[in-house]
């Protein structure tokens, strides 16, 4: 098989969540142990970050392996969903995986799929330990892909563990109240290694405190013990200060990151870097933490965070797709200087779509849409449940064509904001 072909073999064979939903996991770490036994536990070979919670993880991820990077080690990232490629999932140093590499695994190990039939989070989790092993990579940013405790990426023993938050979202699988996703999610915490929480909940501390206790693993809330300070957004970056416990950490900090929701990220993230200092595991000079979060996006090829496709009109997509996520979004779009707000939206049927729905502005001018997937919510049907909240807009048969209608639509100094779900985002950019 080529490359092309490989990827429909993968897409086809295997339940993909992506594709299809919750009918795509498969509980348990059997298969994930059985295909890393197989490969010799590459997921031995190298230390790494593990990195979960509901919104922001990706975000982070992306900060921490840049700046790793940019402190001169060879570092691996993986992350999931990918936009455009598939191999933006696993990267060594920004460099997605060699097609070939992606080929040469699959081909190697068919008959082992065929035998276990693994998901193809579960396949993709193998072949992104295997790569950073044989890779030979110093450390690996892993971001969990659902929850935590039960996630194909748990099998790692990490040098730190990262949850950066807590909110309502893939409620059927998870739990419907927050201390039993933060159960879910807090079932990376690991004995003995330090643990960051990126932002603190009354409802979900007590449920990190007892799992952390339980493990003996150091805890710390990076919201508590971290403060921003002369915060400024600009255009294409992200300015700001940071105190740890009233003194001044660092000064005039810059990501290339620039919403809003970043300045929790970058707290999450210092405290991360801060933790791998004291304990040895890693060596982040100042340096390289500066020059890793201004250049996230040419360091890892992130995309999707709040980012400029074009201006005059000014078009900006967000990949933020539950309420607690959209929240964040709609506040970047009220700091946005703009005259009519043009909404080009779209979102998968599994999402609390009425929970998004009822914080979005009436104001706007929505262009209802359905991304190219089995999960996602007809443009119709999304037109409909979005009236009842006094949403007005016309339907388009795809993210493109809404997309190109908005753009049309507007003067030159409009605002047309792209988003609602991950693949609407991935159409469009």
């Amino acid at each position: 098989m080529n490359y092309e072909q490989t990827l429909e073999y993968l897409y086809s064979k295997l339940p993909m969540f992506t594709r299809v939903g919750e009918a795509a996991i498969k509980k348990g770490l059997g298969n994930i142990l059985a295909l890393s036994e197989a490969l010799g536990n590459p997921h031995h070979q190298f230390r790494s970050v593990h990195i979960g919670g509901t919104n922001g993880k990706g975000s982070t991820s992306h900060m921490l392996a840049s700046v790793c990077h940019a402190a001169g080690y060879r570092t691996g990232l993986y992350t999931s969903p990918h936009l455009k490629d598939f191999r933006e999932r696993i990267r060594v140093n920004g460099e997605p995986i060699a097609q070939q590499a992606v080929v040469d695994f699959v081909s190697a190990h068919s008959s082992l799929i065929n035998k276990l039939e693994p998901s193809f989070f579960e396949v993709t989790v193998a072949l992104a330990f295997n790569y950073f092993a044989q890779q030979k990579v110093d450390v690996a940013i892993v971001e969990v892909g659902l929850g935590g405790r039960l996630d194909s990426t748990n099998i790692i023993t990490p040098v730190l563990s990262v949850i950066t938050n807590i909110s309502l979202d893939h409620v059927a699988l998870l739990g419907n109240t927050l201390p039993l996703i933060a159960t879910e999610k807090g079932g990376i915490i690991k004995a003995g290694v330090p643990v960051v929480i990126g932002e603190s909940h009354q409802e979900t501390l007590p449920v990190f405190l007892e799992k952390a206790a339980n493990e003996q693993a150091p805890i710390c809330f990076a919201d508590q013990a971290f403060r921003p300070e002369n915060v400024v957004r600009k255009p294409d970056l992200l300015q700001l200060s940071v105190l740890y416990e009233g003194r001044l950490l660092y000064e005039n900090l810059s990501c290339d990151l620039n919403g809003n929701y970043q300045v929790k990220n970058i707290l999450t993230v210092v405290a991360a870097i801060e933790l791998l200092k004291k304990t040895g595991a890693l060596i982040l000079a100042e340096q390289a933490v500066r020059q890793g979060l201004a250049s996230v996006k040419k360091n890892t090829g992130l995309q999707g965070r709040w980012q400029t496709l074009s201006r005059h009109p000014l078009v900006i997509c967000d990949t933020g797709h539950n309420e607690a996520g959209m929240a964040e979004v709609l506040q970047n779009i009220a700091d946005t200087p703009h005259e009519t707000l043009r909404i080009v939206f779209g979102m998968v049927s599994d999402k609390d779509v009425n929970g998004v729905l009822k914080l979005m502005p009436r104001h706007a001018q929505y262009y209802f849409c359905s991304p190219k997937l089995e999960r996602a919510l007809p443009a119709t049907a999304l037109q409909a449940q979005a009236g009842a909240y006094g949403l007005a807009g016309k339907t388009y048969e795809s993210v493109t064509a809404a997309r190109k209608a908005a753009e049309q639509a507007s003067g030159p100094n409009d605002l047309v904001f792209i988003g609602g779900s991950t693949f609407v985002v991935a159409e469009a950019i």
